[in-house]
């Protein structure tokens, strides 16, 4: 088999198994992390860990939205005390968002609650079937981790931006 077809199949794999984990974590994250909190906005505050002091365009890039309903979705975590704008005093127009302590530990407590429940589901498996999917899962990322100058680990819609193998 070639290694075209072997990367078909891979993807294939990938695009099949992927969205169902990401369900049963969006799932698990507003059912016990933050039942009060919309997917986008915490996607949002996901965003805003990795890239502190992120403008709305870039939030609204990654969200896959206009920017006014970016604005909005910051406009109610800023409201709950989750996150904070702050204007750059070298371009008023552009607006810098950062999480609060509050809007932090809410995110960390929504993220261990996910990480609990795969845990829970994943401990059914041998520990030899753990150690082969931790190995996949970080050989699969590879591919996909962003440039430094981007946030690590946030992928866009329409934005997919691949590294280089070595």
């Amino acid at each position: 088999m070639t290694n075209g077809m072997l990367a078909n199949q891979c993807a294939k794999a990938v695009m099949e198994t992927v969205p169902q984990i990401m369900r049963a974590i969006r799932e698990e994250m507003r059912q016990r992390g933050a039942p009060f909190l919309s997917v986008s906005q915490l996607r949002t505050l996901a965003f805003l860990h990795h890239s502190p002091g992120s403008c709305l365009y870039h939030l609204a890039e990654h969200l896959g939205v206009a920017r006014p309903t970016a604005s909005a979705i910051v406009g109610r975590l800023v409201q709950r005390g989750m996150v904070s704008r702050t204007e750059n005093p070298t371009e008023r127009r552009r607006v810098s968002l950062k999480l609060t302590p509050l809007g932090a530990r809410h995110f960390r407590q929504t993220r261990q609650s996910a990480q609990s429940c795969l845990t829970s589901t994943l401990s059914r498996l041998s520990p030899a079937r753990l150690r082969r999917i931790t190995q996949g899962v970080r050989l699969l990322g590879e591919p996909f981790k962003c440039p430094v100058s981007g946030p690590v680990g946030m992928i866009s819609h329409g934005d997919l931006r691949l590294a280089k193998l070595r």
